[in-house]
């Protein structure tokens, strides 16, 4: 199955991978002046956007749908479980990536014995609720809360309304394996192994990926960077934009 991709821009290839419930157009307010400089994949995952669900849906199918479509020597940013996807991805085929851009990533979610960085399942679980209840009004909220420190958070918000409405609510069943993804996976044994570049953008609000994640993945990557971003939580792209593109540039690197 081929993935809804929408392209757009000129430059180096750079592929945008959505959170959970989501899809690409999340990441329409970051078009404009980033397409200057990057040809801009935005990716609809399985099941998300106009991209058909997929059986079995695991994190492993998931890299695989992204590696079928992705473009030679991309760069490759994933915010939340498109983090999870793109670090998958990374491990997997690290042929195919040239950097890779983690944001409000971690290799574990959930609350662990030896983990109490993450969140109780339970949060999840809600969201998840409130999700299958009311898709649009949930991910609207959710949106809208994200985007309230942001510079422009007007403009913003009505971006992403538009440009998020454009494409069907997530398939019910792409929902409820999506979250198990998130419950379930643990990549903290194999952090170590991505030896990519990699930047990691961090709000210093987020309480989803909190930074004591981006510290601890700090000290296990290879060739890590991070930059946090003072009063933005989970989508600093949303919150922080002008911040969020000067540290794309600064660590892609985009001929003028």
């Amino acid at each position: 199955m081929s993935l809804h991709v929408e392209i757009i821009g000129e430059g180096q290839p750079l592929v945008l991978l959505h959170g959970w419930g989501s899809h690409g157009g999340i990441f329409h307010s970051l078009v404009k002046k980033m397409s200057k400089s990057f040809t801009l994949h935005l990716v609809d995952l399985p099941g998300a956007g106009l991209s058909r669900p997929i059986d079995p849906y695991h994190l492993y199918s998931l890299a695989e749908h992204v590696a079928d479509i992705l473009p030679a020597h991309a760069d490759v940013l994933g915010w939340s479980l498109g983090g999870q996807v793109a670090m998958r991805l990374a491990l997997d085929r690290p042929d195919m990536i040239r950097r890779l851009v983690l944001v409000g990533a971690t290799p574990c979610f959930v609350n662990k014995p030896d983990w109490e960085i993450g969140v109780p399942p339970r949060v999840f679980d809600d969201f998840a609720r409130d999700v299958n209840l009311d898709y649009q009004k949930t991910m609207l909220q959710n949106i809208t809360l994200q985007c309230m420190n942001a510079k422009d958070a007007r403009k913003t918000i009505k971006i992403i309304r538009e440009k998020f409405l454009e494409r069907p609510a997530a398939n019910t069943q792409a929902i409820r394996h999506g979250l198990q993804v998130l419950l379930d996976t643990d990549l903290r044994g194999e952090v170590g192994n991505l030896r990519k570049p990699t930047l990691l953008i961090y709000g210093d609000r987020d309480n989803l990926a909190p930074v004591q994640a981006a510290h601890w993945m700090m000290q296990n990557l290879p060739a890590g960077f991070l930059r946090v971003m003072s009063g933005s939580a989970h989508a600093p792209f949303l919150s922080h934009q002008e911040q969020f593109i000067e540290a794309l540039e600064q660590f892609l690197e985009p001929a003028k």
